[in-house]
């Protein structure tokens, strides 16, 4: 297998930070982003949607999206489990990693792409109301996370999963999306200050 990658963006950090908490090792292929890598007629044979990450298989299958990545590692290497132990935590994984994902990771994205002057060539059209009406969104899916954390160490209560692996590199991701989780948002402070001591978590 190979991985085609990318150090600049939060969702292959997503799938590293996954190979680290199963301890497994993929030969990674660096998509150079900043000078539109992402963008070549090569690469998009290997991905229409010119996207990274991008898992390949050695029987050639290539398998884009993040968690589709994921979802096929935790097949073919189980444990740890980071999809749930049984069916009520596979469900309980399923919703908040959609919840991160829909409420907070993409209003952070949306706020860093219409907004950072690094994305001007890359978000075609950059429509600034629309990246800070997205800082206003993050925060709000901010608060609500801090909320749900309030009882328990991680998302979905005391196994870390990929739900936790989603919000960390969200959280992250705030850094150079020019946005600063509130000081009385305790409970995910704890929390970050946890996840961030896992060893996965070193991986950049």
């Amino acid at each position: 297998m190979k991985l085609y990658d990318s150090d600049w963006a939060p969702n292959p950090r997503r799938v590293r930070l996954f190979l680290a908490e199963k301890n497994m090792h993929v030969d990674r292929v660096d998509v150079d982003l900043k000078t539109l890598k992402h963008k070549t007629p090569e690469f998009s044979e290997i991905n229409a949607l010119q996207r990274v990450p991008v898992l390949e298989l050695d029987d050639g299958t290539r398998i884009s999206e993040s968690v589709a990545i994921c979802r096929y590692l935790e097949e073919i290497q189980p444990d740890p489990p980071l999809f749930g132990r049984d069916a009520r935590e596979k469900a309980l994984v399923e919703m908040w990693n959609r919840r991160v994902e829909l409420n907070f990771f993409a209003s952070v994205a949306a706020a860093f792409r219409h907004l950072h002057p690094a994305m001007a060539a890359a978000e075609v059209p950059q429509v600034k109301d629309w990246g800070e009406a997205n800082k206003i969104k993050a925060m709000e899916a901010l608060a609500f996370l801090d909320q749900a954390l309030a009882d328990r160490p991680f998302l979905t209560g005391d196994a870390f999963s990929i739900a936790d692996i989603t919000l960390l590199v969200a959280y992250d991701f705030m850094k150079p999306a020019r946005l600063k989780c509130p000081d009385e948002l305790e409970n995910i402070r704890r929390w970050y200050d946890a996840v961030s001591q896992r060893p996965s978590a070193g991986v950049q």
